[in-house]
């Protein structure tokens, strides 16, 4: 099968975590012998050839980050382009990737993409949602290579199909929630250890305040205001 894959993600191609993730989800598709064709929204040059894809290709996939529990703005903005299919037969599935580790974050984003398919006049092909995405870029290339190993077996599995099986989603698509036990740890002991690694974070992304800084709180506010009298 040949798969039409988007890309959602504001980010550029070189930045972005998502196109990434397609990267390996592709390798896995192409181990299953189909074939693919991706385009990226950050680039708005590519949303004519995009267009014309998604109208000529009946397998479409839809890839993006969960913005604000949601769709980011970039997609929806294309979505706004395109007109329903005529012909049946063509199927849009979703893979939705997110920062947080709980798969209930994306449940939200999940039912909106699921009215998608029909005012776009296609089958719907299932959500695989996976999160805990956020470090995959700042943990290093080893971490990065055994985070983005799972998404070769996903895209092999989707490519048997054309689908996301709900066996792929219950194997990948974990955990719904914390446990009780994570909670409390993260509550108590590992909060220490997620400030120091949420700090190598910042830094890394180019942030140079503390993470807990106040500037709209009335006395920081009023400080500042005097500096520039």
């Amino acid at each position: 099968m040949h798969f039409v894959i988007i890309s959602g993600a504001p980010r550029t191609q070189s930045q972005s975590n998502t196109a990434k993730i397609i990267a390996a989800f592709c390798e896995g598709l192409h181990n299953g012998g189909n074939t693919s064709e991706i385009w990226y929204l950050s680039d708005r040059k590519q949303w004519k050839s995009a267009m014309t894809a998604f109208e000529e290709n009946e397998n479409i996939l839809f890839a993006l980050p969960l913005y604000v529990e949601n769709v980011p703005g970039i997609m929806l903005e294309f979505l706004a382009c395109l007109s329903a299919k005529e012909r049946p037969g063509s199927r849009i599935s979703f893979l939705l990737q997110g920062g947080f580790p709980e798969v209930s974050q994306g449940r939200c984003c999940e039912e909106f993409l699921k009215t998608l398919p029909a005012q776009l006049g296609c089958g719907y092909g299932g959500t695989f949602i996976k999160g805990d995405m956020f470090g995959l870029s700042l943990l290093g290339k080893k971490m990065e290579t055994k985070l983005l190993q799972q998404f070769i077996e996903i895209g092999r599995q989707f490519g048997e199909s054309g689908a996301f099986r709900q066996e792929t989603i219950e194997a990948f698509s974990i955990p719904e929630y914390l446990s009780e036990r994570q909670i409390r740890m993260s509550n108590g002991p590992l909060r220490y250890v997620q400030r120091f690694v949420m700090r190598y974070f910042a830094k890394r992304l180019g942030c140079r305040t503390k993470l807990d800084a106040k500037p709209f709180c009335e006395k920081e506010l009023q400080e500042t205001q005097e500096e520039t009298i």
